[in-house]
């Protein structure tokens, strides 16, 4: 039978590191420290303080032991390790070989996750870095270790879960009793004052103004951010980039209106942070009359179903479904009178260019390959468009005897650049409708609408005289 000889081990590598560094040699152990607190209340100001301080007197007392650094972050989560910059650079500078030993407080220091943990903490044992837990009293080179740090691990996530369980309750609880929480970071037209309620930015109310009109009067979310873009104007975060999304969330965005609806988006994994829109998972709040409005609701209200009837478009009685198109002034209010489909604007280059509006089905007829229906609706010149309505104002216009003053009088406000005529204006027109008045009664017509443009005359008179 063979003999076996055992060699025992080196009294554990660890143990050295940590408690029993050779001090018959000459090269000192390089040692860091690792501290973090998770919000920046003045409590745990102190305790972050107090970390600090601790490990640097820990290390420099230490002859064997030489300072490489004291990584600290303050005011960041431990449940994953994307934002927390020093905890980042001390692993780049582990696996750069510049550090043996890394002390830290206690395992929810260092990580509340516990895949991040054992993933970073296993990363660190190749490299032949040590981790030393002052609490619990862990070592991650020693070999009982990597099974105590997955239970403490796991602790230590659980109480972080009941944590962010027990925070959205409490924020649920405030939404319920009608305390808002609104964040006015990046938000246009919006501060808050020494209450935390929400006042109106007058400046930026102002733009705000501007998107909802020139939505209101026609406008795409493209044009509007092209013109803002143009007049170097400043969106919620100070940028002169507006992006369409930019205008369509201002023009969804009740608290324009004075109400919040709260809890649009919840969190779905408290470790990612990542938050998602709440489509009915979970309860929502919407509290009206909450702050000052910058838009009125009768405003809002339209621009909403403007909104909704670009969304869902429009089918017309062949069955076919369009959107809503809007970029020339014939857009959606030409139809086929045979087949019913809507007509579209094509550019045709045949003796020079010219636009032509054209049957959509029409368009899309292709009988080789079997595509779409035949239509004998015919192609229309936009000139000949043009010309037809303006034959069609105008006989319109001819149509109402009232018409020409009408158009005088805003001819004149124009030109006057006032919201009204003025008294002369006023008397002149009186004096007018008198006359016309008296013809039309002795030919016997119909003349109360008469009677009432001069009772509206004569008001109009009375207020500019008292001016």
């Amino acid at each position: 039978m063979a003999k076996v000889r055992v060699i025992p081990s080196e009294n554990g590598k660890v143990g050295k590191l940590i408690q029993h560094h050779d001090k018959e040699s000459k090269k000192k152990l390089r040692v860091a420290a690792y501290c973090r607190v998770s919000t920046e209340y003045e409590e745990q100001a102190g305790s972050y303080a107090t970390q600090v301080e601790h490990y640097t007197d820990e290390i420099e007392k230490n002859p064997d032991w030489q300072m490489v650094k004291i990584y600290a972050d303050e005011g960041i989560s431990a449940t994953n390790t994307f934002k927390r910059e020093d905890f980042n650079q001390m692993i780049a500078d582990s696996e750069a070989g510049k550090i043996d030993l890394i002390l830290i407080m206690s395992i929810s220091r260092f990580a509340r996750n516990t895949i991040d943990c054992l993933q970073y903490i296993r990363k660190l044992k190749e490299w032949h870095v040590a981790v030393y837990f002052e609490k619990e009293n862990i070592n991650t080179l020693d070999t009982k270790g990597e099974v105590l740090l997955t239970i403490m691990t796991s602790l230590a996530q659980q109480e972080s879960e009941a944590l962010s369980r027990n925070v959205t309750m409490g924020i649920r609880y405030r939404f319920q009793q009608d305390k808002v929480l609104i964040n006015t970071y990046h938000f246009l037209g919006f501060d808050k004052d020494e209450n935390g309620k929400l006042t109106i930015n007058k400046k930026q109310a102002e733009v705000v103004k501007q998107i909802f009109y020139s939505y209101l009067n026609g406008k795409t979310t493209t044009q509007i951010a092209k013109e803002l873009e143009q007049d170097q104007i400043p969106n919620g975060a100070g940028k002169t980039h507006w992006h369409t999304s930019n205008i369509s969330k201002i023009l969804r965005n009740e608290k324009y209106i004075g109400d919040a609806l709260l809890q649009k988006t919840y969190t779905i994994d408290f470790l990612t942070k990542k938050r998602i829109k709440n489509t009915g998972e979970v309860p929502q709040y919407y509290v009206e009359d909450d702050h000052p409005a910058i838009i009125p609701k009768s405003f809002f209200y339209k621009v909403q179903k403007i909104l909704d009837k670009r969304r869902d478009g429009f089918t017309v009685p062949n069955g076919t479904h369009h959107m809503y198109p809007n970029k020339y002034c014939f857009s959606c209010i030409v139809y086929c009178g045979h087949c019913g489909d809507i007509y579209y604007r094509n550019i045709w280059y045949t003796d020079g260019r010219k636009a032509v509006w054209r049957c959509y089905t029409r368009i899309n007829f292709n009988h080789r390959r079997g595509r779409g229906r035949r239509c004998p609706g015919r192609n229309v010149l936009e000139k000949d468009l043009k010309q037809a309505t303006l034959m069609t104002f105008n006989q319109l216009i001819r149509q109402h005897h009232l018409a020409d003053e009408q158009i005088n009088q805003d001819i004149m406000k124009v030109i006057n650049n006032t919201d009204g005529p003025t008294l002369d204006e006023v008397n002149a027109q009186l004096d007018r409708a008198k006359k016309k008045l008296l013809e039309t009664a002795t030919m016997g017509d119909d003349y109360q609408e008469l009677i009432d443009h001069i009772k509206s005359l004569q008001q109009q008179q009375a207020v500019l005289s008292n001016q």
